[in-house]
């Protein structure tokens, strides 16, 4: 399925989005997403799933000021 990850297209097999992340190489990572621009908490994730054409954004924390 087509996705953006960041604004860049990505081609991703799973569909839910904890699998979709441990594809994406997240796995565990400390990460904030958001789904068509609603944050989505790490607490929803599993309920979630995406469709073709889903926008997805990952944050990951940075130190540094």
């Amino acid at each position: 399925m087509k996705i953006k990850l960041n604004g860049e297209p990505t081609e991703v097999s799973a569909a839910a989005l904890p699998e979709v992340l441990a594809e994406l190489g997240y796995g565990d990572a400390k990460i904030a997403t958001a789904l068509n621009e609603t944050f989505v908490p790490v607490a929803a994730r599993v309920g979630i799933t995406l469709s073709e054409g889903d926008r997805l954004e990952v944050v990951t924390p940075r130190q540094g000021g």
